[in-house]
C-alpha cells in the first residue's frame, strides 16, 4: 500500500547555479519519480541556500550600483523568488520524467508563507550566514544605516547572519492539503518558507530563515504524512562522525537519537537539525517515521534496504 510521503531535497539536489540546477534536478526527478511509480504519494520541500544567497548578492549590486532606482531586497522576497524558480525547474523536470513512465499528474509550487513567534529567542541571537562576505568597514556601514548582523563565518570571513526560528504555521497549509488529498504533486515550503510574523494589521516578512528540515516536519506534521524523507550527502547517519570509532545506524529510536543529541554527536547546522526534525516527526503522531539517505536511495530506504530510519521503538 502506497506512503504519503514528504520529501526535503538538500542543496546536493539542486546545484549551486541557475545552469547546474536545470541538469541536476533531472536527476532529482528520476529518483522521485521512482516514488511515485511505486504507488506512493509524494510532497517536496527544499532547501535554498545557494540560490537565495545568489538573489540577495544580485539584488545588492543593482542597489550599488544604481540605489535611486533598486531599493535593497527584503531577505523574505528573495527567499518567495527563490520558491518561484527552484519549482519551476522541478516541475518540468519532474513532468518530463513521469511522462517517460506514462504517468500525467499535475504539479504544482505554492509559494508558501509560514508563520514564525516574533518573541522566539532565534531573534535575540541571529545565527545564520547569508550573503556575500564583506570588509569590516562594508559592516560596519550596514550595521549603521539598515540595523544588520555580521559575524565571523567559520575563519572565512564576515557574513551578514539572520534570525532562524522555529515554523510555527503554514499559511497556506489547506490549499496544499487540498491539492495532495487530489492526487497532485505539491512543491511546498521551499527554503523553509517564506517567513512571516503577525501584527495588529495582518502578516509581514521578516528578516530571517527558517530551516529547511523543520519546516518540512512542520508540512509531513499537518499533512498526517507516514514517511518525512530528509535527503542529505551521506547515505545514513553516524555517531562519531570521522573518527577512527565511525558508525553507521541503520536505525534509531527516538530514544536512542535524543541520547546521541545530547551527547553532541551530530554537527549544528549540518546533520543536528535533519535528526532534530526526524524526532519531531517521529514522535508527532502513531507509526510515523522518518528516514535519512542520499537522494537516489530514497526508494530503497522506503523498502527498509538503506538509509537511517528514525521511528518512536
Amino acid at each position: 500500500m502506497g506512503k504519503r510521503i514528504v520529501i526535503a531535497l538538500g542543496g546536493n539536489a539542486l546545484g549551486k547555479t541557475i545552469s547546474e540546477q536545470a541538469e541536476v534536478v533531472k536527476g532529482t526527478a528520476k529518483a522521485v519519480a521512482g516514488l511515485v511509480r511505486a504507488g506512493h504519494q509524494v510532497v517536496i520541500s527544499h532547501g535554498n541556500g545557494p540560490q537565495v544567497g545568489m538573489i540577495q548578492k544580485a539584488m545588492t549590486a543593482l542597489h550599488k550600483q544604481d540605489p535611486e532606482h533598486y531599493e535593497l531586497c527584503p531577505l523574505s522576497v528573495c527567499t518567495a523568488m527563490s520558491q518561484g524558480y527552484i519549482g519551476l525547474d522541478l516541475q518540468r523536470a519532474l513532468r518530463n520524467e513521469l511522462e517517460k513512465c506514462g504517468i500525467s499528474k499535475s504539479i504544482t509550487t505554492i509559494l508558501t508563507q509560514v508563520e514564525v513567534n516574533p518573541n522566539d529567542d532565534a531573534f535575540k541571537n541571529p545565527s545564520k550566514p547569508i550573503g556575500a562576505y564583506v570588509t569590516e568597514a562594508e559592516a560596519e556601514v550596514l550595521r549603521k544605516e539598515r540595523g544588520f548582523e555580521f559575524a565571523e563565518d567559520a575563519g572565512r570571513g564576515i557574513r551578514r547572519v539572520v534570525p532562524s526560528p522555529k515554523p510555527q504555521q503554514i499559511l497556506e497549509l489547506e490549499s496544499i492539503r487540498k491539492m495532495v488529498e487530489d492526487g497532485q504533486i505539491v512543491i511546498a515550503c521551499g527554503g523553509g518558507g517564506v517567513p512571516v510574523v503577525k501584527e495588529e494589521d495582518g502578516y509581514f516578512g521578516t528578516e530571517a530563515i527558517i530551516d529547511k528540515d523543520f519546516a518540512s516536519e512542520k508540512l509531513a506534521e499537518e499533512l498526517n504524512a507516514d514517511y518525512l524523507i530528509i535527503l542529505t550527502a551521506v547515505e545514513k547517519v553516524a555517531i562519531f562522525y570521522g573518527t577512527p570509532r565511525q558508525k553507521w545506524l541503520e536505525h534509531m529510536s527516538v530514544r536512542e537519537a535524543e541520547f546521541y543529541i545530547e551527547d553532541g554527536q551530530f554537527a549544528p547546522g549540518s546533520m543536528l537539525p535533519k535528526v532534530e526534525a526526524a524526532v519531531a516527526f517521529a514522535k508527532s503522531g502513531h507509526g510515523r517515521k522518518a528516514l535519512i539517505t542520499l537522494l537516489e536511495k530514497a526508494e530503497e530506504g522506503i523498502e527498509g534496504r538503506t538509509g537511517t530510519e528514525i521511528s518512536m521503538v
